[in-house]
């Protein structure tokens, strides 16, 4: 049931009416909490008892180191049943690849059975919020919830459980317990950012998407200009798909009262890719800072031991993105570009750069990296490099609205990052935008409806 549906629209109005009449916050938190299972239920649900022994285990551990202590033998408890989950549902089928692969390659026969497996939806986000509880307790950042139903509500929230953003529970918990009346404030932001989400998504990133899909699906046809446009669309898709998704979530919650986190802060204009990852996708950004880097050391321990954090960090990262090489290649080109601007930002050439040409640059940089993340695999992703900096020429089959809007996106990008867009607080200014981006909504939705790219991770 995805959000731009009529079907999800349906839902959700049923949802709304009943929410305002109940008064209660118990009541009201009973009643999303059964919307919650419902919504997750509809795509599969025999998944709904593995998402319910996620909830019920980790609600488990923190009941245990309450009682017990915070002691890492029980965290391992936690720690080791989402690995395992994880690991079972989302990487078997990469380890028996890789597996047969080098059997293949050091000359035998045998080999082991792929599992056959439905990736869970939303697993990755869904293990990452129950397992960030865990970590929070554990750290004494948070208190442990009491109410299993009010904890199985923060790990099922409906609108961030397929896609994000991962919710803290030291901001959202508190929301849930109370789930207080949504202000005409509330109203009328949450309209406003599912509009500009479903615009966002339907109107942006399926259209760029058109171009990306044609040119990843077969690189090998290309030549330089397509395949660098191909990137290059991708990159735009993949920013508006997900902005997209994170927009209607955060609206949806807004009508009911629950502010979610902002995940994205402009980040085609970081001035490197340290920056990059301080404004996209935060929450898991943030997720891995507090549960991976800083345990690993930080930056404690001199330059080679940070720098080691970083990139261990950004393959994980990688890894959680996608069980295939090309994510782990993608995770560990980011971590030696993250260490890079690390070691290298105190050379005294590199601060006299403006920081505009560090902008460009960073920018170019992170489209590079988006072929790994986009290709099918690997080989696609070094096909679509050679072919770029093969420098063969022929006239690009890239449609001329399609650059002019890689234009404008690119430019009020910059224009967000100065100021200029200040404008767009105003309440009429966002009512004669959400006007103008329904109708484009209307106007292109014609076609069939796709899913968001990160529901796949």
């Amino acid at each position: 049931m995805l959000f731009q549906t009529w079907t999800f629209f349906l839902f959700f109005a049923v949802l709304y009416l009943l929410f305002r009449i109940i008064r209660s916050s118990e009541g009201r938190g009973f009643l999303i909490l059964f919307a919650s299972l419902l919504f997750y239920a509809l795509w599969n649900p025999w998944y709904i008892f593995l998402l319910l022994w996620i909830i019920t285990a980790d609600y488990t551990v923190v009941y245990l180191m309450e009682r017990y202590g915070r002691r890492k033998s029980i965290l391992a408890l936690s720690v080791i049943n989402s690995i395992l989950v994880l690991g079972f549902f989302k990487y078997a089928g990469f380890l028996s690849d890789s597996i047969n692969s080098m059997l293949a390659a050091a000359g035998t026969a045998a080999s082991i059975p792929r599992p056959e497996i439905i990736l869970p939806a939303g697993i990755s986000f869904y293990i990452f919020i129950s397992m960030g509880y865990v970590f929070d307790y554990y750290y004494g950042s948070t208190q442990r919830e009491k109410s299993w139903f009010k904890y199985a509500l923060f790990v099922s929230f409906f609108p961030q459980i397929l896609a994000g953003p991962i919710g803290r529970a030291a901001k959202l918990l508190p929301q849930l317990r109370l789930f207080r009346t949504p202000s005409p404030d509330d109203t009328a932001e949450g309209i406003y950012l599912f509009t500009r989400g479903i615009f966002r998504k339907v109107v942006l990133a399926d259209y760029f998407a058109l171009y990306a899909d044609k040119i990843f699906g077969n690189p090998g046809q290309y030549a330089s200009a397509d395949l660098a446009l191909g990137a290059l669309a991708f990159t735009w898709q993949i920013y508006f798909d997900f902005t997209g998704y994170t927009d209607m979530a955060r609206g949806i919650a807004r009508c009911l009262g629950i502010e979610l986190m902002e995940n994205f802060n402009l980040p085609y204009t970081a001035k490197n890719t340290k920056e990059f990852w301080a404004r996209w996708h935060i929450s898991l950004s943030s997720w891995f800072g507090d549960f991976v880097y800083k345990p690993l050391g930080g930056n404690r321990n001199g330059r080679f031991k940070e720098s080691r954090n970083i990139i261990s960090t950004m393959l994980l990262s990688g890894l959680w993105h996608g069980a295939a090489w090309n994510f782990l290649l993608w995770g560990l080109i980011h971590g030696i570009l993250h260490s890079g601007s690390k070691l290298f930002s105190g050379i005294r050439i590199i601060q006299r750069v403006p920081d505009a040409a560090k902008r460009i640059i960073t920018f170019i940089l992170v489209v590079f990296t988006w072929i790994f993340f986009r290709a099918e695999n690997s080989g696609d992703a070094f096909t679509v490099i050679a072919g770029i900096f093969s420098f063969e020429w022929r006239v690009p089959a890239a449609p001329v609205v399609m650059l002019a809007l890689m234009g404008i996106c690119y430019a009020v990008h910059w224009l967000g990052e100065y100021g200029w867009m200040k404008f767009m607080e105003r309440p009429a200014a966002r009512g004669i935008a959400a006007a103008v981006m329904v109708l484009c909504v209307l106007f292109v939705s014609s076609g069939p409806v796709s899913g968001f790219i990160y529901q796949q991770f």
